[in-house]
């Protein structure tokens, strides 16, 4: 291959194009991405970017000696139009053309907006500009906050707007926020880190609609969130956290399948084998996975595979996220089952509900968080931390080991 083409300037694009150095590509490499930002993290944006402990060079993930030793053409604050159906032209929304012999697709994933008329107070949480808006709003002095969705952006973006002093809401459809990937028993343990932060949790409320009132402006301002059983909750900042769509829609007409995501093999190859993804956007092997780790691991795969022309390794890496809420650490790890049983190992959940606290981010002293594994069969499946991160690393460890194992059929 003498020319790549990086699709997407965030985490996954420029872990994309550190592999293609590092395994060895020296042909022409270009990197284009819809902002007009260097490539930097997105996790502290709905914590220390937000709460203003962390400034915009802190998030920055490169700096010139690294640009300058990876010699890729950038073309940051660009959007493509579409990939010609031999994978190897990207056309640009201007109509100019970008050829390649490889492309790397880590368009990445917006945020999901809600439906409705646009009001000035209304904020999503998923760029660099987006955390700008919100956070100059937050500074205007206390606020009523409404979070809608109590996933982990919506959790952490509440827990920095409390550590800010305002007043907040966050408003859950689900039974209990998080019970998809931690289950009821834990999740309903974690729900309370929301009571002891200070925030408001209301769960198994659905979102009827957002109210505003006309202003001097071109739009109105938020007012009010109507939920679905009628009742108003008074707003002044509202952030909408009800996930993410893969951006997919520039790749119609191509001969790439797409369904939640770019659909490919487990080694991150599409159905064109000069065409791999990574990322938010990649479904690989049936699974998209919106995690840091997936953005990080998957490309090393995906650039072997595609400097090899086809799949010659696959990658499955072990799930593993975590999250910063109101002052505490959530870890998880593996794989839960609907069936699975929960064991605290350590610790206890208890304190989550006390005004005492959990004690700091190692734990250590009463009320210090917990431990817990999920067991089906009498073999561990995952594996859930409080406040509890050094026991945690062992057995993620251990988790990883057996995962290996298991894949290499021992």
């Amino acid at each position: 291959m003498r020319t790549v083409i990086v699709v997407g300037a965030s985490l996954a694009g420029l872990y994309a194009a550190r592999e293609l150095r590092a395994q060895g590509f020296d042909g022409r490499l270009v990197v284009i991405g819809a902002e007009p930002h260097r490539p930097y993290d997105r996790p502290p944006l709905s914590k220390g970017f937000l709460d203003g402990t962390a400034d915009e060079g802190q998030l920055l993930l490169t700096d010139e000696e690294e640009t300058a030793e990876l010699a890729a053409d950038w073309m940051l604050g660009t959007r493509v139009r579409s990939l010609d159906a031999r994978g190897r032209t990207v056309v640009l929304d201007d109509g100019r053309t970008v050829s390649g012999d490889g492309v790397v697709i880590a368009t990445g994933a917006s945020a999901r907006r809600f439906p409705g008329p646009l009001l000035t107070g209304v904020h999503t949480l998923r760029t660099l500009d987006d955390a700008r808006g919100l956070r100059a709003e937050l500074a205007r002095g206390p606020r009523r906050v409404v979070v809608i969705g109590g996933g982990f952006i919506g959790a952490e973006t509440a827990s920095s707007c409390v550590a800010l002093g305002h007043d907040v809401t966050v408003v859950e459809a689900a039974q209990l926020p998080l019970v998809g990937p931690l289950g009821p028993e834990m999740a309903s343990v974690c729900a309370r880190l929301h009571a002891r932060g200070g925030a408001r949790l209301l769960t198994g409320a659905g979102v009827a609609g957002l109210r505003g009132t006309p202003t001097a402006r071109a739009r109105g301002s938020v007012t009010a969130v109507e939920l679905s059983d009628g009742r108003l909750l008074p707003a002044d900042v509202v952030v909408v956290g009800i996930g993410a769509t893969p951006h997919t829609g520039w790749l119609a007409g191509s001969p790439l399948a797409v369904d939640d995501g770019v659909l490919c093999d487990d080694g991150c190859v599409t159905a064109l084998p000069q065409v791999v993804a990574v990322g938010d956007v990649a479904r690989a092997g049936g699974v998209r996975a919106e995690h840091w780790m997936s953005a990080t691991e998957q490309p090393r795969t995906a650039v072997r595979n595609l400097l090899a022309g086809h799949t010659i390794e696959t990658v499955r890496p072990l799930p593993y996220f975590w999250s910063d809420q109101y002052g505490s650490r959530i870890q998880f790890a593996g794989r839960r089952g609907d069936g699975d049983t929960v064991r605290i190992v350590e610790g206890s959940p208890e304190g989550l509900g006390g005004p005492d606290g959990l004690g700091g981010p190692e734990g250590g002293g009463r009320g210090a968080g917990f431990l817990a594994v999920y067991e089906r069969a009498g073999r561990t499946t995952a594996v859930l931390a409080v406040d509890r991160a050094r026991p945690f690393m062992k057995l993620r460890r251990g988790l990883a080991a057996d995962r290996a194992a298991e894949l290499a059929g021992v």
